[in-house]
């Protein structure tokens, strides 16, 4: 399976969900006084297992990544393994020593953007979220680490993502995604509603489009909506292999894979149904839950999402979706009653 997120199959880690915000939409309900915390030596192991798995991207987020104080120690061992990297931040405590860390060992900075600055704050819940964000980037420039922002789309801000696009270019930035909100974590309490429905998905799948062709060559735009059409004409990029050889590595058919806070595996999102996870690393090694995951629990997830895909695939009126937030709501469910899909 080549997954949605791309032909490198990725183990996201979420190392603390200690933050210096409590964003509104965040879906992990990470924020100052949370504790979860996975030491240094359990996760220099993952990385080392997940490059034996096939893995080839290790993206840390949270929580705050950046307040992982051995964080810089981590990349540099995914780097010594041959791996990418990428790491999420919201930009507010990335200064010059903190990049200078970071220097030489991280590929990608991602750091979140959510609209014009008021609609920032708000978000951010503090009312210099934006502001101090914005005072790093020109360290985040001389630092010389390719970065780009990550824009939160809702059913409220689809007017703004021109504006964050723009934003965008003008400080330099390669990569400007644009991701659904999804009604998860802290976000399914504070901003139940808000999710952008089938019309505003269509709205920001077109508003993407425009924005690629305004921008050509000079800043990828990347969304994570997807026409119904992709998944009909490419099922071998959202679906695990149907044939009867099971994968020998856990990358040819999880991706990305999600190390949680409290040391639980789960394929493909945060907070994913606990009943296809593939354990926990505080239990056992990874190289030794894979083998036995894809040999006890692999039908079952590749079942599900064979049901999953062809539910997705379903004529709609608008034939736009977003599969990570459907196949995540799915593996949740205390039933199998179809679930609305835009």
């Amino acid at each position: 399976m080549v997954p949605p997120s791309g032909p490198h199959p990725i183990i996201q880690i979420h190392p603390t969900r200690r933050c210096n915000l409590r964003c509104l939409h965040c879906y992990s309900t990470s924020g100052p006084a949370e504790r979860d915390l996975l030491g240094v030596e359990t996760l220099t192991s993952v990385i080392e297992d997940a490059r034996g798995q096939g893995y080839e991207v290790a993206s840390f987020s949270g929580g705050e990544p950046i307040l992982y104080k051995p964080l810089s120690e981590l990349l540099r061992h995914a780097k010594s393994l041959g791996m990418r990297t990428t790491v999420t931040s919201n930009g507010m405590l990335l200064g010059a020593e903190r990049l200078d860390e970071l220097t030489g060992c991280v590929d990608v900075l991602a750091i979140s953007l959510d609209g014009l600055p008021e609609s920032h704050n708000k978000m951010r819940a503090c009312n210099q979220a934006f502001e101090r964000m914005q005072a790093n980037l020109e360290a985040v420039r001389k630092s010389r680490i390719d970065f780009g922002f990550i824009f939160t789309l809702t059913q409220h801000n689809v007017n703004e993502m021109e504006w964050a696009a723009r934003f965008a270019v003008e400080q330099g930035a390669k990569l400007f995604h644009i991701h659904p909100l999804e009604e998860v974590g802290r976000a399914g309490e504070t901003l139940c509603g808000s999710r952008p429905d089938e019309i505003e998905s269509a709205f920001g799948f077109l508003e993407a489009e425009r924005l690629r062709t305004l921008y050509a060559n000079r800043i990828i735009v990347q969304l994570d909506l997807f026409h119904r059409d992709v998944l009909t004409r490419h099922p071998e990029r959202f679906l695990p292999a149907e044939d009867e050889c099971r994968p020998e590595r856990l990358a040819d058919c999880v991706s990305p894979l999600i190390l949680e806070a409290d040391g639980t595996l789960v394929p493909l999102g945060y907070s994913f149904g606990r009943q296809y996870s593939i354990g926990s690393v505080l239990h056992s090694r990874l190289r030794t839950l894979a083998p036995l995951w894809l040999a006890e629990d692999y039908p079952r997830f590749q079942q599900f999402c064979g049901n999953v895909y062809r539910e997705a695939c379903k004529p709609s009126e608008l034939p736009f979706l977003n599969w990570y937030e459907l196949i995540g709501m799915r593996s949740t469910a205390t039933n199998f009653a179809p679930i609305q899909v835009f």
